[in-house]
């Protein structure tokens, strides 16, 4: 059907509007996406001086999941995970009158920093039983950085904390330990994840390295992914006790041990 000329030109007008729009929010976009490269690498540089920075969640909806198409699609919980859906891992005494939330990714440099200084300082406050921790790990760092070592990682913890909560903390702890540079992707390569494992004494078992193997827990790990980011927690690390949250630098450099001890026997009253 053939429009009048008034019409045609209203048309031709509204599908002008409509592209400069559409090239306005790509511009949007691009500008965003760059902000969100700075930051990171604003943050790694900063960790890496000895400064004090935030890895920034950055990640929108469920993009955190990678190659999921080479994962298993089944969701296998592991032993001994808890919470919503299975997504939080506990460490401590699960009737701990008191809950110290720790929000981590295993690519964030900073995290890295924060585990050097305080990490056993984690460890001794649940020795009493007074406090239980709770760990909610994240993978936007994948997004961010590029590559998918957050969630390879955290997968293989899964396999982990299948095996015992020790034996996850314990891994854990060795990741943070041994964190690849972040212009490397090197938690993405479930070969090297395993010859870390074998520094946690009866980690590597047949079970284990078959799951991390077979990424058995990806699905799982993206499922724990997808908590953080529905958290409403924006950076990593944070940690908040019994729903406060607890200051982890003090000016230029992470809170000593003392300070961050003080800082959680306060937001437990255990003063």
């Amino acid at each position: 059907m053939t429009q009048a000329p008034g019409k045609q030109q209203a048309k031709r007008i509204s599908a002008r509007e409509r592209i400069q729009e559409a090239q306005r929010r790509e511009q949007q976009s691009a500008k965003r996406r760059q902000r969100i490269v700075v930051t990171v690498s604003a943050a790694v540089v900063l960790a890496l001086a000895g400064g004090v920075a935030v890895a920034i969640n950055s990640a929108s909806g469920k993009d955190d999941k990678g190659d999921a198409a080479a994962a298993p699609t089944a969701l296998v919980v592991p032993a001994n995970a808890g919470g919503p859906n299975g997504t939080v891992i506990t460490y401590g005494k699960a009737d701990a009158p008191h809950t110290m939330e720790v929000y981590e990714d295993f690519r964030c440099p900073v995290c890295k920093h924060f585990e050097a200084t305080n990490g056993e300082t984690v460890k001794k406050l649940t020795e009493d039983g007074q406090v239980k921790v709770e760990f909610h790990l994240a993978a936007f760092l994948d997004k961010n950085l590029g590559g998918k070592g957050s969630r390879t990682a955290l997968a293989a913890a899964g396999a982990a904390l299948n095996e015992g909560v020790d034996k996850f903390k314990q891994f854990h702890d060795v990741l943070y330990a041994n964190q690849p540079d972040e212009r490397e992707d090197g938690f993405g390569d479930v070969n090297h994840l395993l010859d870390l494992a074998g520094q946690v004494p009866g980690l590597k078992t047949d079970a284990f390295v078959k799951a991390v193997t077979d990424k058995t827990y990806a699905p799982w790990a993206a499922k724990v992914a997808d908590a953080f980011n529905d958290s409403g927690v924006t950076g990593t690390p944070t940690v908040k006790v019994d729903g406060k949250p607890v200051t982890l630098f003090a000016g230029n450099a992470v809170a000593s041990p003392e300070q961050f001890t003080a800082q959680v026997k306060q937001a437990a009253g255990l003063q």
